[in-house]
């Protein structure tokens, strides 16, 4: 059987299935905005500091008779987030907004459907806010419809920020995950209902679609891969006058728990040190300004830079309130350092309580808080649990989960 798939931007998970379905001889043609190859004019362009986003859309070779791009709309959204033109990237509305380039790349797979032999293709796989209007072809050709969905679905969301906004008030401004439209929460509603499989990578995704009242396509759990492990972690003593040194990686939201951070690390700041890596969602959280006046904060870091910063630090605190997965985790553990996140993220599937990571009860500030000087008061265990950490990711690279997504495929085609 071959699959055809799509993603406007792509990212780790995405190129791992691309490459799992390649590799399985499974793929059919992938599309996407901007793709790149080693030796073509965007690789070079990519060398120049204006271009440097195109080395992030950089594709194995093996892909590019495969590939179809269509670089137009994301260009522009590159350009106008470069230059400050809010108006063009404005949620939803914005002609470079990223629904609109989602919904543009959607289309274009329904066109494709149409032309395309049914001989060869016998799937589509498409990802949530990018896949009603190739599903709905799909369905009208027989084709089957493999549907991933990165992140918790949008009813359980809105349930727990409505919680957040009434436990952190003066936070509530950073919940910006409540903004989308009724027109966009019911296309979601639509793609799940077309679905004939649904891919989530955590089984706290698994779990909020319990909330969906429609019937729902069978949900495979596929958890994602890690980056390469390092070899360069090195573990210093928690001793003298030194401070634990604590670092959140993420969107400066609520919804990853940022105020259940900064609470924590005030009340035990004569023990810890916090670094904050990540940019704000609004400019008007005059408590979030405070915060970050009073700790080390990074607006952003290239991503090999995040994962230096990461190895030098103790510990990796992540405490999501809502969470598909929590990339940051996998890339804490594959540097060697060990991550407290909740049993809102990918945490129960890929980590042991007090092994190789810190479980701990979404939206409990309490609980972040004694993790937290259980740590203080037993600091040796940080090598050992970050050894352990290491040791998860060394188990399970990006390669697995494409592997596993293909094989997940293929044996749902034999069933049916």
């Amino acid at each position: 059987m071959k699959i055809l798939i799509s993603h406007p931007t792509s990212n780790s998970n995405n190129r791992a299935v691309v490459k799992g379905l390649s590799q399985a001889a499974m793929l059919y043609e992938f599309h996407t905005s901007i793709a790149s190859f080693q030796g073509d004019l965007l690789e070079r362009l990519g060398g120049f500091k204006p271009f440097k986003e195109i080395k992030r859309r950089q594709f194995d070779l093996e892909l590019k008779d495969f590939t179809h791009s269509y670089p137009f709309l994301e260009a522009g959204r590159i350009a106008s987030l470069k230059l400050g033109l809010d108006n063009l990237t404005k949620h939803e509305k914005g002609f470079f907004s990223i629904d609109k380039i989602y919904k543009s790349l959607d289309k274009r797979m329904a066109l494709r459907l149409l032309k395309t032999s049914k001989d060869n293709l016998a799937g589509i796989y498409g990802y949530e806010d990018g896949a009603f209007a190739s599903f709905t072809n799909a369905k009208k050709s027989g084709i089957q419809c493999f549907y991933d969905l990165p992140i918790g679905y949008w009813r359980t969301a809105r349930k727990l920020m409505k919680i957040e906004k009434e436990r952190w008030p003066d936070w509530a401004s950073t919940l910006t995950g409540l903004q989308d439209s009724e027109g966009k929460l019911q296309r979601k509603d639509d793609e799940l209902a077309l679905a004939d499989i649904i891919f989530v990578a955590s089984s706290f995704t698994a779990k909020t679609l319990l909330d969906y009242t429609g019937k729902l396509a069978p949900v495979e759990i596929i958890p994602y891969g890690f980056p390469t492990p390092t070899t360069l972690k090195n573990y210093t003593p928690l001793s003298g006058k030194r401070k634990l040194k604590i670092l959140f990686v993420g969107l400066l939201s609520q919804r990853k728990g940022i105020a259940d951070t900064f609470e924590v690390a005030n009340k035990l700041k004569d023990f810890v040190e916090l670094t904050v890596v990540g940019r704000k969602v609004t400019n008007d959280c005059e408590v979030l300004n405070k915060e970050l006046s009073k700790h080390n904060w990074i607006p952003s870091l290239p991503h090999n830079e995040v994962l230096n910063l990461m190895r030098t630090h103790d510990v990796l605190v992540f405490p999501s309130i809502f969470e598909g997965f929590g990339l940051v985790i996998t890339e804490a553990m594959s540097q060697g350092t060990p991550v407290i996140t909740t049993d809102h993220t990918v945490g129960p599937d890929i980590i042991a309580h007090e092994e190789n990571g810190w479980l701990i009860k979404a939206g409990s500030t309490d609980e972040l808080q004694k993790c937290i000087e259980d740590i203080l008061t037993k600091p040796e265990k940080l090598a050992d649990v970050g050894k352990a950490a290491k040791e998860t990711a060394e188990k399970r690279p990006w390669e697995v989960y494409g592997q596993e997504v293909a094989e997940a495929i293929a044996k749902y085609n034999k069933i049916i």
